[in-house]
């Protein structure tokens, strides 16, 4: 096993091989995939799909000279095993040393830390305009796929390639016919008649903007991929090679389910079931998508739009189906979900937007500009919020509530159990006056009475009357509260103010002014970063008072595979810190 693979050390390596030990090699790449993600999981259908093009990458082209931008970097695991890396894929004990995406402190070979889409065309026009300016000669190639071209981004890069570039960048186009889940929009239709017509449709959306371009169908195929690109080194203008590949090559039950097989947590490579057991509990995902499917039946007034993200709030396929024309994918494309939201609550229908939080950092300006100045009554359910969901520095979904509870008419909720987060859609989607994002939890799911309107807007609940110390406990870390407020109890024998503020965009002057009566101390805690949090804003109204207010979330720090419950330690909001911090004020 791995005969030809442990032979590799780096990119020169791979440039001594004949085709068939290159062809031996794609077989050990596999076997290294199939190791490391039968154990920890992580991108699968991407990365199979690739093996053969990035073998030839490396056969052709001279990296790190020669730069390679993976856009999203979900699919850079063969790059990874041919550079240096390939440890982290065929031994237990290197698989934390290898992060998910390219990462520019494992290797010269990777140039960005990347986990988002879209971004690799642009990122790479800046390396070629920047090598023409400084007068140096190389070539540089952006890889992109799996959707991604749908986004604006990837549009705006291709729009400037194709007019304001007249030098050497090679984007490579890699067509397996699928996103996360299918494909949505005009620019697949066009890479159909293209592949339909092995690369001569008349119909070429690259050469409209001003683009070479080439096919290759056999994008699986090395010596293939290797005249391709030995065709289009060192090219002295910007060109795109369209290759045609298959996602999840080199396992069955990939190829026929390509969108459950994406990514995978770890399972066995037999049965294909995953080895990671579940205690059948109830999550906020399935509450959320049994709520979906529900309202739809009930009212067609209600429609649902994502891009390219259903599985956010675990929309199936069959779900998908059965919705019908109340459901909307407009591929990997948020700024056109959430403004194509803003035109349907015009219209006077009932616009829901799902996806997860990571990916919304995008669409800042048309939640700010094109939905709240004109007020309009859309909703925004986002997933993954928590410290806990997604830990990889790309997809922290810990920025979510400083960046948009700021937006003003946005009405941003923090359900903290079943019954308030069923309530606060109900009350979100048939209300008329407010924009409203509400914040999936991400921890146990609980079960407590909830308010069927949210019509008193930034009013907090008090769930617990004390004294001395108010803790105000927002959303998933509700139950943190819960159990701070315990041991507070047993501890001090003082029984804590426990509030659920619901609201993370204003504050309930009213309850802020009362608590001033017969409390000393304000905790706030919050599932996010401090910095333009929810905390900061009691903080700076107490300002002026003796009341004392100690803000627990965490620091405005790009996090990266992180152990949840010690990164609570490290930032001492794990409870036993936190009471230490009160017996010293009380």
């Amino acid at each position: 096993m791995y005969n030809v693979l442990n032979k590799i050390n780096g990119p020169e390596d791979v440039k001594k091989l004949s085709l068939e030990e290159l062809n031996e090699l794609a077989e050990d790449i596999r076997e290294g995939l199939f190791h490391r993600l039968t154990k920890i999981g992580g991108h699968f259908g991407p990365n199979f799909g690739i093996v053969e093009t990035e073998i030839a990458m490396h056969y052709v082209f001279d990296s790190p000279k020669d730069k390679f931008v993976f856009d999203v970097s979900h699919q850079s695991y063969p790059h990874k095993m041919l550079t240096g890396r390939k440890l982290g894929y065929i031994d237990d004990a290197h698989f934390k040393e290898d992060s998910g995406y390219t990462n520019p402190e494992e290797s010269e070979h990777d140039l960005f830390n990347v986990g988002h889409t879209s971004t690799s065309i642009s990122l790479a026009t800046g390396l070629a305009k920047a090598r023409d300016l400084l007068g140096k000669k190389e070539n540089v190639i952006a890889l992109i796929g799996d959707g991604s071209l749908s986004g604006g981004e990837a549009l705006e890069g291709l729009n400037v390639a194709g007019s304001e570039l007249n030098s050497n960048l090679i984007i490579v186009v890699n067509d397996n016919q699928q996103s996360i889940s299918e494909t949505h929009g005009g620019i697949y239709k066009n890479l159909k008649e293209l592949r339909d017509a092995k690369g001569n449709a008349d119909n070429n959306m690259f050469n409209a903007m001003g683009l070479d371009y080439i096919y290759e169908e056999n994008g699986n195929d090395i010596e293939a991929m290797i005249r391709v690109f030995e065709k289009v080194k060192d090219i002295d203008h910007p060109i795109v090679v369209h290759i045609n590949t298959l996602k999840g090559k080199g396992y069955q039950k990939a190829i026929e389910d390509k969108e459950n097989w994406h990514w995978v947590l770890p399972f066995d490579k037999e049965t294909g079931k995953t080895t990671v057991s579940f205690d059948g509990s109830e999550d906020y995902t399935s509450i959320a998508r049994e709520y979906i499917m529900n309202k739809a039946k009930e009212d067609k007034a209600f429609m649902v739009i994502t891009p390219n993200m259903p599985a956010s709030v675990g929309l199936s396929q069959k779900d998908r189906e059965a919705l019908g024309m109340q459901f909307v994918d407009v591929g990997i494309a948020e700024e056109q979900a959430v403004a194509m939201a803003a035109g349907a609550a015009k219209q006077g229908t009932k616009p829901l937007v799902v996806t997860n939080t990571t990916f919304m950092q995008r669409c800042y300006d048309q939640i700010s500009h094109d939905v709240c100045i004109n007020n309009s009554p859309v909703t925004i359910l986002l997933n993954y919020t928590s410290f806990d969901g997604l830990t990889d520095v790309t997809h922290l979904g810990i920025f979510g509530l400083s960046a948009f509870s700021n937006i003003p008419n946005l009405v941003v909720l923090c359900p903290s159990s079943k019954e308030e987060l069923v309530s606060m859609l109900s009350w979100s989607v048939d209300q008329k006056e407010h924009p409203v994002m509400i914040m999936l939890p991400g921890n146990k799911v609980t079960s407590r009475n909830a308010d069927a309107s949210y019509d008193a807007i930034h009013t907090f609940k008090v769930e617990q009357e004390g004294e001395k110390v108010a803790i105000l406990a927002l959303g998933d870390f509700y139950q943190r509260g819960e159990k701070l407020a315990q041991k507070m109890k047993e501890t001090f024998h003082v029984q804590p103010t426990l509030i659920n503020p619901r609201f993370a965009s204003g504050m309930d002057i009213k309850l802020l002014e009362q608590l001033k009566e017969n409390h000393e101390l304000i905790i706030t805690l919050e599932d996010g970063i401090l910095d333009g949090g929810f905390g900061q804003k009691i903080a700076s109204y107490y300002g002026d008072s003796n009341i004392k207010v100690k803000n627990y979330g965490l620091q405005k720090h790009f996090y990266d595979r992180y152990d949840p419950e010690e990164l609570l330690k490290q930032e001492k909001m794990d409870t036993q810190s936190i009471l230490e911090y009160i017996k010293s004020v009380l």
